[in-house]
């Protein structure tokens, strides 16, 4: 029985007096033996940061003077193919069209729609090629404030779980579940997810984020549309829109993998506590979030399984750069790998993903990092493995969780009453 309502929630939070913590505040109470009560709190933030491949945008460019061209046939940005239309645009100058985030360049193969979207949102410059219908090609640069519609669209975000991977083989595997071609056999694992953290792990129902609930996408304010695709009871996800041009460009960008660049994104959501019932489904810790262990070159083969405390409890959220037992290699294995770029001559901790490859792939210990181990039963015998790739941020979620509290509690995000 529901004992408040979204509109009470509202008032505490336009008054000031709101209750708000995190999933992770929440779960720590529970760790500790105690046990929160509906009057104890009025909303939990939830989020989730890693990369999501459902994401593309719809946009609205300038290209040329009106009357230059009739339609475009093909237009690229940076390099990156994008989709004119659906509306024609006629003689306008400017184009209608959608770009995904797992779209390649055609001019740099590390080059994708998730470092396109961070350059756009940053306000960097952004190189146009359009090639118009008749065959007239127009080049130019323009950037996020010229732009006119920038909506980002999430068709499948913010899973409640996912699947971690290894190569049982002994052969290379080039997969999007790893930074690299994976070695094997058992040589480590890939993961995702947040864990306790994630919305959905949260509110695996979708009782309250549901259709309508407004979000945090990448630090701009946006809505759930509804569940999204391959969406289902065991494997929920969000379909998810937002402002690019209110979004915070720390909170999205691009992901090299062993199959090319993806994106990442950051999401987090309000749980509005109406009852004890939805606040016990927050209750929810890592070690009891089971971790399936799939073979990397098929995601329906699993061979054991873990949990999110082998992943997160304990762990660092960021390597620690040693200069001096750097050896300046020739070809530095760190540079090559890195799938943010975040390491040149030196580690940009801002552009760190916290993924770990660094630590996993420098042969002189330049970097340090506890990123976890497993241990699984396969057949008869146990395998353990080292963690050597996380492709979920858990430090970019809990900032972004933590900037929706705060929201909140300073009276600058209202939730929507979208319950049925």
């Amino acid at each position: 029985m529901r004992i408040r309502s979204i509109e009470e929630i509202n008032k505490k939070i336009e008054n000031g007096d709101v209750t708000v913590l995190t999933a992770e505040e929440v779960s720590s109470l529970v760790c500790e033996g105690n046990s929160p009560k509906t009057e104890d709190v009025d909303v939990v933030t939830t989020g989730t940061c890693g990369i999501m491949s459902g994401t593309a945008a719809i946009l609205h460019v300038p290209v040329a003077d009106p009357g230059a061209f009739k339609k475009a046939k093909n237009i690229l940005l940076n390099g990156i193919p994008g989709f004119p239309g659906p509306c024609p645009n006629e003689w306008l100058g400017s184009v209608d069209l959608i770009i995904y985030g797992t779209a390649h360049s055609i001019y740099d193969s590390n080059y994708g729609g998730g470092f396109l979207f961070n350059d756009i949102v940053s306000g960097k410059e952004i190189d146009i090629e359009l090639e118009s219908t008749d065959g007239k090609i127009f080049k130019t640069t323009t950037n996020i404030k010229d732009f006119g519609t920038t909506k980002m669209i999430g068709t499948r975000l913010a899973f409640k779980n996912y699947n971690s991977f290894t190569n049982p083989s002994d052969k290379l595997v080039s997969s999007i579940f790893h930074a690299i071609d994976m070695e094997g056999p058992f040589k480590g694992l890939s993961v995702s997810g947040c864990g306790q953290l994630n919305p959905l792990q949260n509110d695996p129902l979708m009782e309250v984020i549901c259709s309508g609930s407004k979000i945090l996408l990448n630090g701009s304010e946006g809505i759930v549309i509804g569940s999204g695709t391959r969406s289902s009871n065991e494997k929920p996800n969000l379909m998810l829109t937002a402002d690019m041009k209110d979004m915070n460009s720390h909170y999205l960008g691009g992901f090299k993998t062993g199959a090319g660049p993806e994106i990442f994104d950051s999401v987090a959501a309000a749980i509005p506590i109406l009852d004890q019932n939805i606040l016990e489904q927050t209750f929810i810790m890592n070690k009891d979030i089971t971790l399936p262990v799939a073979d990397i070159r098929g995601r329906h083969k699993i061979l054991g399984s873990t949990n999110y405390g082998e992943v997160w409890d304990g762990c660092d959220e960021r390597p620690v750069y040693h200069p001096t037992d750097c050896l300046n290699c020739k070809t530095c294995i760190v540079h090559e790998r890195c799938p943010t770029g975040a390491y040149t001559d030196t580690l940009n901790v801002q552009k760190c993903f916290g993924c770990g490859m660094c630590a996993y792939s420098c042969p002189n210990n330049a970097f340090t990092m506890e990123s976890g181990c497993v241990r699984f039963k396969l057949d008869d015998k146990f395998i353990e493995m080292p963690i050597i790739c996380r492709q979920s941020d858990i430090k970019r979620a809990r900032e972004l969780t933590s900037e929706l509290k705060r929201k909140i509690e300073n009276g600058n995000f209202i939730l929507n009453n979208c319950l049925k």
